[in-house]
């Protein structure tokens, strides 16, 4: 059953990729009842700043392990589903991946009340590794992710072996920019707003140069359908705290203190900016310029090899799987 999964999936999304961008977006409990994920996902209980939490996680076992084990950090629009190909080709590979979805997203609990730091991430990703017995582990990040990736390696530097941030953002600080901060209530109004065509039309436009795949339609859909059902109003509170969170808390200034070996794996043409529609039109063509955030982030974090993807934008394990995991594998082998 356990490797029929990943063949159903598979099959799930490419009839959803045939679905009309017209059609009806389906509506997902607060926590994406309703939506399936790509292999069994289990649920780590803790109890955090005073109330009982979960989260969420997949563990895949390879048949042939290589006796490393790779903790997936999914981004803000992301969840530990849109791993699923790197997941395929990481077990393959004989690694053993844990991708879990952070407190706030996913398939993971969305308190009423929560004070979001990457601090408090970490700690809780920390946490649940040790419940299951996993210690020593190569992190890799994705958009948020990539932040919260850096934030763990600067806490547990002698657990965290290798570090991989693809195309993380946080790499510029963007309040010290000239980017206005919004409050949580303004960034909740924001986030009340969402839905399928907002978020296809900014990701089509932010994460892929303008060009959009039908591939990329359920993902889409996974978000835009927890914003569809009944706990829309938690699933907003809590991304409006997440965006406050990332706003107020660079980590480009620590970048410098990281001793893990770090793969950095950018697609150039990205030009995500967290607050960018909300800057001075003066400002904005300096914001997510990834061919130079990325040299200056190969130069910060010392004992880094910087993997470029001239044509590829924010998500390059999604717009080109088998050019990106060539040169993951590669990286990872090195």
């Amino acid at each position: 059953m356990r490797q029929l999964r990943p063949l159903l999936f598979a099959a799930l999304t490419l009839t959803a990729s045939f679905a009309s961008a017209a059609d009806d977006v389906p509506a997902y409990g607060p926590e994406l009842e309703g939506f399936d994920y790509p292999y069994p996902v289990q649920h780590y209980k803790f109890t955090s700043q005073g109330q009982p939490l979960q989260m969420a996680f997949m563990d895949i076992q390879p048949q042939q392990p290589n006796g490393r084990t790779v903790v997936l950090l999914h981004g803000k629009n992301f969840c530990g589903a849109t791993w699923q190909e790197t997941i395929r080709q990481l077990g393959g590979a004989g690694y053993r991946v844990i991708a879990p979805d952070q407190v706030g997203f996913c398939k993971s609990t969305k308190p009423a009340h929560y004070q979001y730091t990457f601090q408090q991430l970490a700690r809780n990703t920390h946490d649940l590794l040790a419940s299951i017995g996993v210690r020593d582990v190569t992190v890799m990040g994705h958009s948020t992710g990539g932040m919260l990736a850096m934030r763990y390696a600067l806490m547990y530097p002698a657990e965290t072996k290798q570090l991989v941030l693809v195309n993380p953002i946080g790499l510029e600080d963007w309040k010290a920019k000239g980017v206005p901060s919004l409050s949580v209530d303004q960034w909740y109004t924001r986030e009340l707003a969402t839905t399928a065509d907002k978020v296809r039309n900014y990701e089509r436009n932010t994460y892929y140069g303008g060009q959009w795949k039908p591939e990329y339609e359920i993902w889409v859909r996974m978000l835009a359908g927890m914003y569809q059902g009944p706990g829309k109003p938690a699933v907003a509170w809590n991304s409006a705290l997440l965006y406050d969170m990332i706003y107020t808390q660079p980590v480009v200034y620590e970048m410098g203190a990281i001793k893990a070996p770090t793969l950095l794996m950018i697609g150039l043409t990205d030009t995500t900016a967290i607050g960018k529609d909300l800057a001075p039109p003066e400002i904005r063509p300096t914001l997510g310029r990834y061919p130079e955030l990325a040299r200056l982030t190969a130069k910060a974090i010392p004992n880094t090899t910087l993997v470029e993807f001239p044509t590829l934008g924010h998500a390059p394990q999604m717009q080109d799987p088998k050019g990106f995991h060539r040169a993951l594998l590669e990286g990872l082998g090195k």
